[in-house]
C-alpha cells in the first residue's frame, strides 16, 4: 500500500518552556522540516508542505530504504552541522545542492508502522518505539528528550547557540495543524550587522548576507521578515555597492 503524506503537527509559539512532570524537552533544531515516508514504493521525503524534494535528498532516502521496516511515516527535521556542531541553516541550503553527505534527518515521531497507524497512540509511546528502530551511526538521528526542568531545558540550549526548544506533552497524540499541546520556545540573539547582499532563489523566501560591523567577516544568513517598505528597501541596496545599511 503507497501511504499518503500527512499534514505536520506544528507546536504553538511560546515565550518560555511550560513547567511539570506532563512534557519532554527537546532541542529546536534550525533546518527544514520533513516528512520520511517509507513503503513498498521505495523511501520518500516531503517538505513541511507536501512537496516531494526524494530527489534533493538521495543520500537521507538511501537511509531510510535501509531501516528494518516494511513501511513507516517518520516526522522528523533535515539539517547540516557547521564547524561548532550546531545546525546551521545557511549552510543547509547550500548542502542539498553540492554536498548531500553532510545532510542528517532528525527524527522525533513515527506516524506510522507496518501496516498500522500509531497517531492515537501516547507521544511516549510513539517515540520508544522509533528509538529503537533508528540504528547507531545512521544519517538518520534520533532527538533524544533532554534531561531536567523546561527552564533548566531553555538555559542550557540557549547556552550552546541553539534555536530554541520544543516541548511536547508526553500523552498527546498526533493531530495535524497546530497545536497547544506541541509548544516551541525561541532563543534569541540582538545585534547590529553590515549587510553584504541579498541572496534569493526562486519561490524561496530572501535571505540577508551578515557581516561583523568591527571585522567585516561573513557571519550567517537571516531571513527577511520585515515591512514591505524595508524589503523593497533592501532589494534596492543591493544595486548600490557603496551603501551598507543595518539589517
Amino acid at each position: 500500500m503507497r501511504l499518503k503524506f500527512v499534514e505536520p503537527l506544528m507546536p504553538n509559539l511560546v515565550e518560555k518552556p511550560p513547567e511539570g512532570e506532563d512534557w519532554i524537552h527537546e532541542v529546536k533544531f534550525d533546518g527544514y522540516r520533513s516528512q520520511m515516508i517509507i513503503d513498498e514504493d521505495g523511501t520518500r521525503i516531503y517538505t513541511r508542505r507536501g512537496l516531494d524534494w526524494t530527489s534533493k535528498y538521495r543520500d537521507l532516502a538511501a537511509a531510510g530504504s535501509a531501516l528494518d521496516v516494511e513501511s513507516a511515516i517518520i516526522d522528523g527535521e533535515i539539517i547540516v552541522l557547521n564547524e561548532a556542531g550546531l545546525s546551521d541553516f545557511g549552510e543547509l541550503r547550500k548542502a542539498i545542492t553540492r554536498r548531500q553527505h553532510d545532510l542528517y534527518f532528525v527524527a522525533f515521531d513515527l506516524l506510522h508502522l507496518n501496516g498500522h497507524d500509531l497517531r492515537d497512540m501516547p507521544l511516549e509511546d510513539r517515540r520508544e518505539i522509533l528509538a529503537e528502530m533508528i540504528p547507531k551511526g545512521s544519517r538518520i538521528q534520533f532527538s533524544e528528550a533532554l534531561p531536567g526542568t523546561g527552564a533548566a531545558v531553555f538555559h542550557l540550549v540557549d547556552q550552546a547557540g541553539l534555536e530554541g526548544v520544543v516541548s511536547k506533552r508526553k500523552d498527546s497524540r498526533y493531530r495535524s495543524g497546530t497545536s497547544t499541546n506541541w509548544l516551541k520556545a525561541k532563543c534569541y540573539a540582538i545585534g547590529e550587522f553590515d549587510l553584504l547582499g541579498i541572496e534569493r532563489e526562486a519561490g524561496k523566501p530572501a535571505f540577508a548576507l551578515m557581516a561583523d560591523r568591527k571585522t567585516g567577516q561573513y557571519v550567517g544568513s537571516a531571513f527577511i521578515n520585515s515591512s514591505r517598505a524595508i524589503r523593497e528597501r533592501l532589494s534596492v541596496s543591493r544595486s548600490m555597492p557603496d551603501r551598507r545599511p543595518e539589517a
